[in-house]
């Protein structure tokens, strides 16, 4: 028996599942559905949506503009930690589900509503983002997840089940793509792309041209940082959103950004997918060459041992936690230098670092020329050595002694030897 829910509200993205989501909420708990979207910079995705998710039964519909908090909270914090997951992944649908799980509880909480629900399935890691999130700010509401109730088992059977309640969808039988898009990345998943050796079809992709048809010709940009944020693009200062929607249009064109991957799902199965993040990898890639000129090699090394630790916490969902807020006390620290302007090139996928410079800078080219310089005494180097393979001289003098075995295998001389 399912229990008494009066007022839900749904994370709705006016796709398939949250379309149909919408009736069999009423039908199965009969309550009344509140439909919350997030616009983190879809686009096209949200015309219309209000007048659908009215159309199928929602009560009322809010759709809040998150991209500033989404970039400058979300986005932002997560590149100056340097943070990718399995190496790859810019974490572009991870971070967006916390925002809007976040939302969706303020909303629920302002319109007297006792119950969440969302359209993950049980076999991702999108449906523990949102859950954590909720338990997060309010573990009191209900939870309903239709994907772990409900009959409906694939996208024949959903599209069925709308077109039975005269449900309108702008999707078929023969759309083989499952796609996450906001003003970060778009990911594709599905169709020939679930065998991890076909090669992406062109129809994949929906945010960068392939390398082959990018432009011959190089173009180069200038991006300025301050404290570890992204300010100006070539010389023009912009707001967080104009400066990634322009990273965005001319990464895509020069097919910066892509990446096909099979990784590790949270809850214990690999999957495999294709993501576009032009802008954010220019982002990543400029911003890590000035952390090269302004942070000390401790600090530096230091940072990239914790990178993966906040990539992984991100992507399984534990974005309000003490520990990643304690991390970012640290990256914090290290951004406040982190100030100055980067050169690229970008040409048919590839970024090329032409420049960079910084009030800041700890580079000093009287220090590190190969020149003549009166600054740096290379007499001293002796005794650095010296001191530094102290513990390697008295290992080996152990064994020279005979007071103890070599760590390293002693060479057989016996084959040189002459009768």
């Amino acid at each position: 028996m399912r229990s008494k829910v009066k007022k839900a509200v749904l994370a709705y993205s006016g796709g398939l599942d949250t379309s149909i989501i919408i009736p069999w909420l009423k039908e199965n708990y009969g309550c009344e559905v509140i439909a919350m979207a997030a616009d983190l910079g879809q686009g096209d995705e949200l015309v219309g949506l209000e007048e659908k998710a009215l159309a199928t039964g929602a009560s009322k519909v809010f759709i809040e503009d998150l991209k500033t908090e989404f970039i400058e909270d979300y986005i932002f914090p997560t590149m100056k930690a340097g943070a990718i997951y399995e190496r790859k992944y810019l974490l572009g649908t991870s971070f967006a589900r916390p925002i809007i799980a976040r939302r969706q509880v303020e909303i629920a909480e302002r319109e007297g509503a006792d119950a969440l629900a969302h359209g993950c399935t049980g076999k991702g890691n999108d449906q523990v983002r949102f859950e954590l999130t909720y338990q997060a700010f309010n573990p009191k509401l209900k939870v309903i997840a239709p994907w772990r109730e409900w009959d409906i088992r694939s996208r024949e059977d959903a599209i069925k089940y709308a077109r039975e309640r005269n449900i309108p969808l702008n999707v078929d039988e023969k759309k083989i793509y499952s796609h996450d898009k906001n003003i970060w990345h778009l990911s594709s998943e599905g169709g020939e792309l679930e065998d991890p050796w076909n090669e992406p079809l062109k129809q994949a992709y929906g945010m960068t041209v392939s390398p082959e048809d990018a432009p011959d010709e190089v173009v180069q940009i200038e991006l300025e940082f301050a404290a570890g944020n992204p300010i100006s693009l070539n010389g023009e200062s912009m707001n967080a959103v104009s400066l990634l929607e322009n990273l965005n249009e001319i990464g895509g064109q020069h097919a910066i950004g892509r990446v096909d991957m099979v990784e590790n799902r949270l809850v214990g199965m690999k999957s495999r997918g294709v993501y576009e993040t032009p802008g954010g990898t220019i982002l990543y890639t400029a911003h890590r060459e000035l952390e090269h000129l302004v942070l000390d090699g401790d600090t530096l090394r230091f940072k990239d041992s914790l990178s993966p630790k906040y990539a992984e916490l991100v992507y399984n969902g534990l974005w309000f936690t003490p520990l990643r807020q304690a991390l970012d006390a640290f990256v914090e620290s290290t951004q406040r230098r982190v100030t100055g302007q980067v050169k690229l090139k970008l040409y048919k996928g590839n970024i090329i670092i032409a420049g960079r410079r910084s009030p800041y800078s700890l580079y000093r080219e009287d220090f590190a020329t190969f020149g003549q310089d009166d600054v740096y005494d290379q007499k001293d180097a002796i005794g650095f050595i010296k001191l530094y393979g102290l513990p390697l001289k008295v290992r080996s003098l152990l064994n020279i002694d005979g007071a103890a075995t070599h760590l390293y295998e002693e060479p057989d001389y016996s084959e040189f030897k002459r009768d």
